[in-house]
């Protein structure tokens, strides 16, 4: 039966088999240098050991006496035994000049030729060498005995190899316990590290690593929603392209802390919050995104995951939608207040009042297809006379008249491919809806925020489109109460609104599309004491920006 494919060892395990071999190595060869270290110095010391006795020896008076008597062996022969005793060496030999043993460890090679080699020593030199004599191998050392100028003797004493062998193989034995202990605790941190790594790598190898970092990268390039990772210090961890694209950065900004990226404060502050947020609504300078964030928690504040959700489309969707729903309405109402009219002028005719129904009819049919031929006759292009016509409409409804300033002209044409028709509506429809709003509220009696002096008693809006010096200017002014200084700067942020919460979005997503435009946004008091909003867009690029005058 085959075996099944050993799978590849997790990285933990391939580095743990890595740092013990080179501990392993390590040890071994500390090991071997302190083995060859150790011998030579115990083959040093035993030569020094040695040459310092068979120089003292040598040099001994006691001696000299000894050899000038008949039997130098009987005095030499204790005295010796007593030197080789007290230093530890293996042997000391005392012999005459033709190398005759006066003295031996082994009493029975005393009167026998010395083994070895003596001609320096009666050249009278002191020299080493490792011979192989009565008692085997050993590291002697021969010098000659003086009494005057004459040499009268030598002196041999050595130690044995094997007693060299026995001493390192001690200190072997020795430097391998505490390598053996080396290893061990080598081996121990090792497995502790690597058990740590397993942990983090949750035990794979490093080809799967690799492949799962190409699927992470491939990922985050793929995935359409912005993608944004924070440190605990909320500095950036990681970010894919639609999060830089969402939210203008670069590549730069890695590493950076989220509150020096120069986001509009909301974001910033979203961003920098330590509980979650669900499907926030937040604008930069181009977007309307939606933020959702999820703190990284495992005993200590690890970090936040941020996801980021381009709202700026469905949003200029949503405002179309409720644009045609107004649209609708009106409709309906106009066709319910068409109706009523009809069964007038029908009653009239049942009256026999035709000259009173046909001077009704008239009327009604002239001041309805006023607006339409002034607003037809001024503004060629068909998106903006189509949101007058329909605003018209829902601000009758409302009882607001809005009429079209005189000095309003754009020609077919006018307007550059590079303008979108979704960001005229935004600015355009929007302005409209909060003029409407603030016109009827002054209208019905509502208390205004700035005491002004009216100089009309109805409620209406002005709406002024023309193009001039190379710039789209679209004005629009209220009758309504105005706008207060301490507000003037505040108008344009997400969330200011006079109408309670939801609402407050308007202002913000003309700022947006005005700045996307590469326009100007500038807001007045009115010549009647209400608000005037005056929004220039250059027909060629120019650089964005918002003032409040």
């Amino acid at each position: 039966m085959r075996l099944s494919r050993t799978l590849p060892r997790s990285l933990a395990g391939q580095l743990f088999a890595m740092q013990a071999l080179l501990v392993a190595a390590v040890v071994a060869g500390c090991a071997f240098f302190a083995y060859a270290s150790g011998r030579a110095q115990a083959e040093e010391t035993a030569d020094r050991q040695v040459r310092t006795a068979a120089l003292a020896l040598a040099g001994s008076p006691t001696v000299r006496e000894a050899i000038r008597t008949p039997d130098p062996s009987a005095i030499l022969q204790p005295y010796a035994e007593r030197v080789r005793a007290d230093t530890g060496i293996a042997f000391v030999t005392i012999m005459d000049p033709d190398r005759v043993r006066w003295t031996h460890p082994h009493p029975s090679e005393i009167g026998r030729t010395f083994i070895g080699n003596t001609a320096p020593a009666l050249r009278g030199e002191t020299f080493t060498e490792t011979y192989t004599g009565t008692l085997g191998p050993s590291i002697r050392v021969v010098t000659p005995i003086r009494d005057g100028d004459r040499i009268v003797g030598l002196v041999s004493a050595g130690i044995t190899v094997e007693r060299v062998s026995t001493q390192v193989r001690e200190q072997l034995g020795a430097l391998g316990m505490a390598a053996g202990a080396a290893l061990a605790l080598g081996g121990l941190g090792t497995y502790v590290i690597n058990a740590r790594l397993r942990r983090h790598t949750h035990g794979m190898n490093a080809r799967e690593l690799g492949r799962m970092h190409d699927y992470h990268e491939a990922t985050l390039h793929a995935v359409r929603e912005g993608l944004l990772m924070l440190d605990g210090q909320r500095r950036i961890a990681l970010i894919n392209d639609a999060g830089r694209e969402l939210l203008g950065l670069t590549h730069a900004s890695v590493g950076r802390k989220v509150d020096e990226l120069a986001l509009p404060a909301p974001l910033t502050g979203a961003l920098l919050a330590a509980e979650p947020r669900v499907d926030e609504v937040h604008l930069t300078s181009d977007r309307v995104i939606v933020v959702n964030t999820s703190p990284v928690v495992g005993g200590e504040q690890r970090g936040t995951v941020v996801t980021l959700r381009d709202h700026t489309e469905l949003q200029a969707l949503s405002g179309e939608l409720d644009s045609e729903r107004g649209f609708t309405m009106a409709l309906r109402s106009q066709a319910h207040e068409a109706a009523n009219r009809l069964h007038t002028v029908v009653s009239l005719i049942e009256l026999d009042r035709v000259e009173e129904a046909v001077e009704f009819a008239t009327a009604e049919l002239e001041l309805a297809q006023v607006l339409t031929d002034r607003v037809v006759g001024a503004v060629a292009e068909p998106v903006l006379a189509a949101l007058l016509l329909g605003k018209a409409a829902q601000a009758n409804e409302r009882g607001v008249e809005l009429v079209l300033a005189e000095d309003s002209l754009i020609d077919d044409g006018a307007l550059p491919r590079s303008m979108a028709p979704r960001d005229l509506v935004t600015i355009l429809g929007n302005l409209i809806d909060n003029a409407v709003d603030a016109a009827s509220e002054a209208g019905t009696g509502g208390e205004a925020p700035l005491p002004v002096q009216r100089t009309a008693t109805r409620a209406l809006v002005t709406v002024t489109a023309l193009t001039e010096g190379g710039e789209l200017l679209l004005r629009v002014a209220d009758t309504g109460g105005g706008i207060g200084p301490d507000d003037a700067d505040e108008v344009f942020r997400r969330g200011w609104t006079t109408h309670g919460t939801g609402r407050g979005l308007g202002l913000a997503l003309v700022r947006q599309a005005v700045h996307r435009n590469g326009g100007t946004v500038t807001l007045d008091r009115g010549p009647v004491g209400g608000a005037e909003f005056t929004v220039r867009l250059p027909l060629a690029g120019r650089t964005a920006e918002v003032a409040t005058a």
